[in-house]
């Protein structure tokens, strides 16, 4: 199909799953990439958690955190039932620095998250980010500030979507601080795709904490949105996934067993007052998919 052609069955796609998206596919060897609309801002959800790594890390590795201190977390930090982590544990317990962050990072733990945020606040993740030219992506809150939203709050979940779809601005502002992206912690698939390859090619950020940064994205519990279409046998498919609302996201790296490598970030929002929606989950992966094959094709003249 021509580049017209795939860009517009994208965009369809995303339409009739009731999405709009930035999404951008890098070859990470060439530096050429494929977008759409790829500079929009969205609330970075959990994400966030992956600046949140790189940043605890640099750290230790120039010796201001010890990455086996102990952290007593107490529970009960969110009531009612949350996602899986230290969340839902009934009692104290004591974890070291460096398994808060793959707790944050692969299971997406947002109470490890938080502990490591107490170690390093908001301000001084965004001060490293700003150190290794990351500017995209803004840090202004802990991860548990997620937590706080309508869904929680009013007696009808449904109601909760309602707002989040219904409240939103013509300039992105929102009732909800989560989803305003004045206030949230936001990012755009540029921006992260240009994490992703910091991460994964030779930069700023050092090797031991790029090496940790991609094992734990490697080993992501998270696996039902993009993974599908780029995971395989002959390829390796390390991410992050972000879920708030209205939010669906995720960003990751495909390495192929032939060595090209593929940022892939898929950033949307949904018009849908649903929390289970599989239909955008399988078009978030489908348009994802078709920008990367468009774009290896092209690569390879086809």
């Amino acid at each position: 199909m021509s580049t017209a052609t795939v860009f517009r069955e994208a965009r369809q796609t995303l339409d009739d799953a009731g999405l709009r998206g930035g999404f951008l596919v890098r070859d990470l060897d060439s530096g050429e990439e494929l977008g759409l609309e790829p500079d929009a801002v969205f609330p970075a959800t959990s994400l966030i958690k992956v600046p949140l790594a790189v940043a605890t890390l640099e750290r230790a590795g120039r010796g201001e955190l010890d990455l086996a201190r102990p952290v007593t977390v107490p529970p009960d930090r969110v009531e009612g039932l949350g996602p899986p982590g230290l969340m839902r544990f009934r009692h104290p317990a004591t974890v070291a620095v460096e398994d808060l962050i793959y707790l944050s990072v692969a299971l997406s733990d947002s109470v490890a998250a938080d502990e490591l945020f107490a170690l390093t606040p908001p301000a001084a993740v965004q001060a490293e980010l700003r150190r290794l030219g990351l500017d995209a992506i803004a840090v202004r809150h802990r991860t548990l500030d997620l937590m706080n939203t309508p869904a929680r709050q009013l007696p009808d979940e449904h109601l909760a979507y309602e707002l989040a779809i219904g409240a939103v601005t013509a300039g992105q502002g929102h009732p909800v601080p989560q989803l305003d992206v004045s206030r949230a912690n936001t990012g755009t698939a540029r921006g992260f795709a240009d994490l992703l390859e910091a991460l994964w090619r030779p930069s700023k950020i050092t090797a031991g904490t790029a090496g940790r940064v991609r094992e734990l994205m490697s080993l992501n519990v998270l696996r039902h949105r993009l993974a599908p279409d780029f995971a395989s046998d002959a390829s390796r498919w390390s991410s992050k996934t972000g879920t708030l609302l209205t939010m669906r996201h995720e960003m990751g790296v495909v390495e192929h067993a032939g060595g090209a490598a593929y940022a892939v970030v898929a950033l949307t929002e949904s018009r849908v007052p649903a929390a289970v929606q599989p239909a955008a989950e399988i078009a978030m992966g489908r348009v994802a998919r078709m920008l990367r094959d468009l774009l290896r094709d092209s690569a390879a003249g086809f």
